[in-house]
Formats: C-alpha cells, sequence, structure tokens
C-alpha cells in the first residue's frame, strides 16, 4: 500500500472567479492521482477521490459511512458543516445500511418522476408569476437578488404543503443557516420547525402529510419536523446556485448552436454536468481501516467525492454523470430539482424569448463559498424584455 498524493492546490479556498473558468485546484486533483489528500477545513487530512468508478465504488463501499458520529474526534461540527450524529439525529443523509434503506422508502415513492409530473403545471405557472412580476417591476433586474432563492423554495414548500404565505418566514430561515451566530442558526432551526408544523396541520394536503404516514411508527414529530427540513433546505441550497447557472447559459447569446438547439431536458443535464449543485459529496468517513485504490485509509478517515472535477473531466467515458450521486443515497429531489429547471427555461423561452444580459457573459462573477459549499453567481443582471 502507498500513501495518497498530497493535493498542491486547496480545494476548499474561496475564490472569486469568471462564470466559465474552472476552479483551480479541480485540474490539479485530478492530475495527482484517483485518491488525493488535502486539508480538511476542519483541519487534519481529507481524502478526495477524483476518478468516477473509484468514486462509484467509494459510494457503495460497506465501511465508508455517512453517519458523523466516524467523523474525526477532533473536528468542530460547525466548521465542518456536519448535522448531528445519526444516533442522536435521524436524517436520510446520515442513516447507512437497513436504517437508511427503511427511512428511504419512505421518502422515495414520494419524489418519483411521475409524483413529481403532477406538480408540473404548478411549477410552470410559479416560474411564469414570479418571471413576469419582475419584468413588471423594472427594465434591470438581479435574478440572483431574489429569483433564484425564491423560486425553488415557493416549489419545494408547495409540493410539502407549507402555506405559500409562509415564504418569506423560509427565505429567512435559509439565510440563517449561514450565519456565523449559533443564535441565529437556532433560530432558524426554529422557523424551520414552525414551517414543518404549518405543513402537517390538518387543514394541508401534501407530501408532509403522507411522508407522516409512510415513516416508521416511532419516529416523534420532532424527529419529523427535522426530516422536512432537510427537504425545504435542501431544496433550495443547491437548486438555488443551479438556477444562476442555468440562467446565465439561457441568456448567454454567444453560446454554440449545438446547445441551443438541445431539448429543455438536455440542456438541464449539460448544465448540471458542468456545474454541479454540490461540487462534492457530502463528508463520509471509514468505520474501519481500508484499502482504496491501493491507499490505506485508517478508520475515522473523511472522504469526498469530487463530483464536479469528475463531471467535467475531459476524459470521462459518455454515461451517467454523478450530479446527484450514485448508490443508496443517490438523491431524493433529483426529479423535483430538474422539473424546476426545465419549468424555466421553458417559461423563458415561450414568454420572454427576448431576454438577454444587461452586462456581457463574460462579465459575470462567481464565488466559491468555501468548504465543500458549492460556488454562486454573484449578480444576474437581466433585461427580461430586451
Amino acid at each position: 500500500m502507498t500513501d495518497a498524493p498530497h493535493a498542491t492546490a486547496d480545494p476548499f479556498a474561496v475564490t472569486v472567479r469568471g462564470v466559465g473558468e474552472p476552479h483551480p485546484a479541480r485540474a490539479a486533483l485530478r492530475a495527482a492521482g484517483p485518491i488525493v489528500r488535502a486539508e480538511a477545513p476542519a483541519g487534519g487530512p481529507a481524502w478526495i477521490i477524483t476518478d468516477d468508478a473509484l468514486a462509484r465504488e467509494a459510494l457503495v463501499h460497506p465501511h465508508i459511512v455517512k453517519d458523523p458520529a466516524y467523523a474525526p474526534a477532533y473536528w468542530d461540527p460547525r466548521i465542518a458543516g456536519l448535522e448531528p450524529a445519526a444516533a442522536a439525529q435521524m436524517s436520510l443523509t446520515t442513516f447507512d445500511g437497513p436504517a437508511h434503506t427503511r427511512l428511504r422508502r419512505a421518502h422515495a415513492p414520494l419524489f418519483t418522476a411521475r409524483r413529481m409530473q403532477d406538480y408540473s403545471e404548478r411549477i410552470t405557472r410559479f416560474a411564469r408569476d414570479q418571471l413576469t412580476g419582475l419584468a413588471d417591476a423594472g427594465e434591470t433586474v438581479d435574478l440572483m437578488a431574489d429569483f433564484t432563492t425564491r423560486f425553488p423554495l415557493t416549489v419545494v414548500c408547495d409540493v410539502l404543503g407549507v402555506p405559500l404565505d409562509r415564504i418569506d418566514q423560509a427565505i429567512a430561515a435559509c439565510r440563517g443557516m449561514h450565519s456565523a451566530d449559533p443564535q441565529e442558526v437556532g433560530a432558524a432551526m426554529a422557523a424551520f420547525g414552525e414551517l414543518a408544523a404549518a405543513a402537517l396541520s390538518n387543514d394541508q394536503d401534501g407530501l408532509a402529510a403522507e411522508l407522516r404516514g409512510r415513516v416508521p411508527d416511532e419516529i416523534t414529530e420532532a424527529q419529523l419536523h427535522y426530516l422536512i427540513f432537510t427537504l425545504i433546505y435542501a431544496g433550495q441550497l443547491t437548486t438555488d446556485p443551479s438556477l444562476g447557472f442555468l440562467l446565465a447559459r439561457v441568456f448567454d447569446v454567444d453560446r454554440d448552436t449545438a446547445a441551443a438547439e438541445t431539448t429543455i431536458e438536455e440542456f438541464v443535464r449539460e448544465t448540471l454536468r458542468l456545474h454541479s449543485p454540490a461540487p462534492f459529496s457530502l463528508w463520509r468517513f471509514t468505520s474501519a481501516d481500508i484499502e482504496l485504490a491501493g491507499v490505506r485509509l485508517p478508520a475515522r478517515s473523511p472522504v469526498l467525492i469530487d463530483i464536479q472535477g469528475i463531471n467535467t473531466d475531459p476524459g470521462r467515458s459518455i454515461g451517467p454523470d454523478l450530479t446527484f450521486g450514485a448508490g443508496p443515497h443517490y438523491c431524493t429531489g433529483a426529479q423535483l430539482a430538474q422539473l424546476e429547471l426545465s419549468a424555466v427555461v421553458e417559461v423563458l423561452r415561450a414568454d420572454f424569448p427576448d431576454a438577454r444580459l444587461a452586462v456581457p457573459f463574460a462579465e459575470l462573477r462567481q464565488t466559491d463559498l468555501g468548504g465543500i459549499q458549492g460556488s454562486r453567481l454573484t449578480s444576474l443582471p437581466v433585461k427580461l424584455r430586451g
């Protein structure tokens, strides 16, 4: 066995770069090898997988787990961005094995392509109403200022059964989760609890109420609230930045003809491949000493999949990408996210054919938020009526 090569660039650095510029660490990680050692934001070593086949192996490896209880003992969960350990808080994103399978079975039937299509007309109407309102409000609008947050939250709240007069509360709660002040984060979590309770009230008809009837009987109301929180927060956290990049590509008049002539679904999928909603997987940890690609990883080693790097590898084989992961933790909301993004493109092509950027495409900038968070456009000024 050998040691993994060390990363020569910081993959977790906060950067500001052009909309089409790759992260400066992506190529360096890939060139270093299929598994690379880097300094984790919370301290100590982390291992980053840069090879597609090895990533898929790791995503189903029985000793590479999601439970934060296996994180390095010296890690600060706040700095690392960890959820509570599985024993402390039930979550789809921290459970492994049979416990995860049982919980996923409660969620998965609610978010199939067929179920999500039932909401297609409503989602399209939300996109049309919000974009029309922005177009009526002024000649130039920054779609990153509110739309990319409000639209996906409107959709996920509607699907779950959260009353739509609570959308501003949901926006404030999502933004509060990014605060460095623990009290603000606590207030945001309390707000999410209120949103979950509203979705579960007797007069609401949404997927949250269906989920209540599908989860194991021993799940408490507080645990159910947390499950609904993860659906709302994840529904905004990843779709928001993806929507910005999608819109930028829609408005890029210099994009190649082939991209302009693809179907909406293909256009959305290609955008997600180029600008992965999550550049890395969530943290995983080794539950025992293991060997991976000839590299020994001690127990409690942090492991990441470089989704963005693998998806954009010039040498990758044609086939399924890793945008929504793979294996048992494949993203539950993948169908909903793609439907949302497709609805926005559909409305723009049909209702706003003259829409264009208010600045040259080359002037758009994206900010890498640091850690395992993704990047987001700093602004997207647009003239919706040309």
